[in-house]
């Protein structure tokens, strides 16, 4: 009895130092909208050498342990923004640098929105941003970054 105790012990022991666990996260507003499930689908199981885990919140992944890549799809489009925007495999970015060494990009011109936190201590941004691309393209385009020049002339 004490010998199957000890192996059944064992053996989960060995499960569960091999799970990582879920990370928390918050599901944006719009996190239900059709397009976010066909952006779910779309997602990379690896972003680099960072493994995608597992997320309790829906339109929500994560890569890396601890957490160094984090996408949420379902935020509100935005608006005309300040923020620099730019292209990356057709997909545009508005990029919010205020909390470097962590990255906020949020996709422009597509509604949903989907935002990426990214440690940049742990990948870069051009890698993770290249890696969502084809889960990002599932949500069409409605419209795309233009800069000073294409307002005022250049």
């Amino acid at each position: 009895m004490r010998t199957r105790f000890f192996i059944t012990s064992l053996a989960l022991a060995a499960a569960l130092s091999g799970c990582t666990a879920t990370v928390p996260l918050q599901p944006a507003e719009f996190s239900n909208e059709p397009d976010c499930a066909s952006f779910m689908v779309h997602l990379p199981d690896a972003i680099g050498k960072l493994e995608r885990r597992s997320t309790n919140a829906q339109s929500t992944a994560a890569w890396g342990d601890p957490a160094a890549v984090i996408a949420r799809c379902g935020l509100a489009e935005p608006g005309p923004s300040a923020l620099p925007c730019f292209t990356v495999n057709g997909v545009d970015w508005l990029r919010d640098d205020t909390g470097d060494p962590d990255f906020v990009f949020t996709s422009y011109g597509r509604s949903p929105a989907i935002e990426v936190i990214i440690d940049s201590t742990a990948t870069s941004g051009t890698e993770a941003l290249d890696a969502l691309s084809n889960a990002v393209g599932q949500v069409p385009a409605t419209s795309a970054c233009i800069g000073a020049d294409d307002v005022f002339g250049g």
